[in-house]
């Protein structure tokens, strides 16, 4: 799956998770600029990447996410 694709599909989610249909990701994308991602908000979007992509995240790739770019670089490696 090429990165255009994942990230079209990313700004999908993030927009149906947050109602905000203004919410545009990039890489270095973080909770920080989006008013509502705190850390319920976080479990939700979580679960509905997951969902969408068909992909199961670990624990540990969870909390050591530090952007959207290393979530779409976990999503890439999986979708080969």
């Amino acid at each position: 799956m090429d990165t255009k694709t994942i990230y079209a599909r990313l700004n999908k989610v993030f927009r149906d998770v947050f109602d905000d249909d203004d919410i545009t990701v990039g890489p270095k994308t973080t909770a920080n600029d989006i008013e509502d991602w705190d850390s319920l908000e976080h479990i939700t979007l979580m679960s509905a990447v997951q969902r969408e992509f068909k992909v199961k995240f670990t624990m540990g790739e969870i909390a050591s996410m530090k952007n959207v770019g290393e979530m779409a670089d976990i999503i890439a490696a999986r979708a080969k």
